[in-house]
């Protein structure tokens, strides 16, 4: 699911201006978008930490309401619902610098969770039959403010013994995992398994852990990741390798776990 970011440059502390200069796809409506004003970067400030961004119509004479959603760099959306835009004059609460211009806007806050990268802004109208358009996307790069840091795992609970069962033997392996920059950052938790005698690597190489609590995991949010496996009857008897690891958007890999596991 795509996530949106939206940036706020020093041109916009007064509110949207009429300097249009994202790429626009007009509509063959009763109205056009004439231009959308939103910073190309943005960068996070702790002080303020909405983005104002502003989409400018020929006419709102058809127009229901104009709205966005916004996506992050890993196609999340950001908002819950679509966002309302406004041609009131508000600019506090909008950032709507005239009242009745046909100039639309609204305010997001982001936060220094959320991952660096390229941001995408999604603009719908709707006109007054209850028709909605998508006329307009625009992109911008987003950095939140922090210095990267690599993940770490810990706390790997897994058995150091199985014994193979006439079915299927399932062993439930999990891992705790870390990041300074929230879970948010967190891309991958995944495990590489290799198969006695001659410790060759796994087919399945490499095996995704889950937060999601689904495939083994109790709880969806904790940090905790895991994975249900399962042995079958004929599996190869000896002693496994398990090597765990955990990797953030940057592509940054934490430290490795290694544990094994001796299959009777």
């Amino acid at each position: 699911m795509k996530k949106l970011f939206i940036i706020l440059l020093p041109i916009l502390l007064g509110g949207c201006q009429k300097d249009f200069n994202s790429i626009v796809d007009p509509q063959p409506e009763n109205y056009q978008v004439t231009g959308i004003i939103t910073a190309n970067q943005f960068t996070y400030n702790p002080g303020d930490s909405l983005i104002t961004t502003c989409i400018a119509l020929n006419s709102s004479m058809n127009v229901k309401n104009v709205s966005f959603n916004i996506f992050s760099s890993d196609q999340i959306q950001l908002n819950a619902g679509p966002v309302q835009m406004f041609d009131n004059g508000n600019l506090a609460a909008n950032g709507d610098s005239v009242k009745g211009d046909n100039i639309f806007s609204s305010k997001f806050p982001l936060s220094h969770y959320y991952p660096k990268g390229s941001y995408e802004i999604d603009y719908y109208v709707t006109d007054n039959s209850g028709n909605s358009k998508l006329p307009a996307v625009h992109f911008f790069t987003y950095d939140n403010g922090q210095a990267n840091v690599a993940p770490v795992i810990s706390s790997l609970v897994a058995p150091d013994t199985v014994s193979l069962s006439a079915t299927t033997t399932p062993i439930l392996l999990t891992v705790q995992v870390h990041d300074d920059n929230g879970l948010n950052d967190i891309q991958a938790v995944f495990f590489n398994s290799f198969i006695p005698p001659d410790d060759h690597p796994s087919s399945g190489n490499p095996w995704a852990m889950y937060d999601n609590g689904s495939n083994g995991d109790k709880a969806a949010g904790d940090g905790i990741f895991s994975l249900t496996i399962g042995l079958p009857s004929n599996a190869q008897k000896g002693t496994y390798r398990f090597e765990f690891q955990a990797k953030d958007r940057s592509g940054l890999l934490s430290n490795t776990i290694t544990h094994n596991i001796v299959v009777k």
